[in-house]
Parts: C-alpha cells; sequence; structure tokens
C-alpha cells in the first residue's frame, strides 16, 4: 500500500504517518510518499504494483494542493487497474480535497474503501484514531498473500 500525500503545516502528514503506522501494524508492507520529495514517476511505478494507493492533501483555496492534482492527473492518465483507493486530508475552513480526491480515484476506476477522511486543523487524539481505523480498514479489503 503506498500512501502518497503533501502537506502545507504537516496536519496531512501526521495523518499520512499514522495510516501507514496503522497499515504496517496490521502486517501490510506500507510506504509514505510525499509529492515533494520523491519524483512522480518514481512514485508511479510503486502504484502500478501496489495494491491500495491511500491519497492526501490539504484544502487549499477549496481545492486540492496543486502537487495532488498533479499526481492525480498523472495517475489517471497511466490508468492503473484493480486498486484499492481512499482519500485523507486536513483543512481550516471548508474541507473539500478529500471529496475531490476520491471523485478523481473513482473516475479511474479504484475501489473506494472511504468517501474521505478529513480532519480540521492539526489531527488531535481523535483524529489519529480515525487515521489508524481507515488504515486498518484498507488493510481487511486487500488480498491476504
Amino acid at each position: 500500500a503506498l500512501v502518497v500525500y503533501d502537506t502545507m503545516w504537516h496536519s496531512t502528514e501526521m495523518m499520512a504517518e499514522a495510516i501507514v503506522e496503522s497499515l504496517v501494524q496490521e502486517g501490510v508492507d506500507a510506504k509514505p510518499y510525499h509529492l515533494r520529495q520523491w519524483d512522480r514517476s518514481d512514485i508511479m511505478t510503486e502504484v502500478l504494483d501496489a495494491g491500495a494507493v491511500i491519497v492526501g492533501s490539504p484544502t487549499l483555496n477549496n481545492c486540492l494542493f496543486p502537487t495532488v492534482s498533479d499526481f492525480l492527473c498523472y495517475m489517471k492518465g497511466l490508468k492503473p487497474i484493480n486498486k484499492i483507493g481512499a482519500a485523507f486530508g486536513s483543512y481550516g475552513w471548508s474541507g473539500e480535497a478529500p471529496k475531490l480526491i476520491a471523485q478523481e480515484l473513482e473516475e479511474a476506476k479504484f475501489k473506494l474503501v472511504d468517501p474521505g477522511l478529513k480532519v480540521q486543523y492539526i489531527p488531535d487524539k481523535v483524529g489519529l484514531e480515525a487515521c489508524r481505523e481507515l488504515g486498518k480498514r484498507i488493510a481487511a479489503e486487500l488480498p491476504k498473500g
């Protein structure tokens, strides 16, 4: 499983780390990919082999963070098949990013595990637990092998 994300003030990054931690605890080989620290082509190579792709973005001006939008556009063009997906993100005011990611994943024919997890401001204990629960649900959907 891959957790692909970008972050503005580390809140979405905290969510990504909690999801990865949960997946690993469930026995899933899970890797985080911060979009500004990895080349998108390298991430895409991993996407093609992954069973699940979980995408996170902060909401910026009622939209996706630009690097996340770019990644989703690039991924859709490559048409990965048989993938489980989920969306997550942090927000201050409006919180559209997870819904927008979920729409993109649905259009790419991903099987969504969740309609989109969003946490306002900095994730607290409850928000981080929701991230861990998302990781558990994703792990349960992956084929055992």
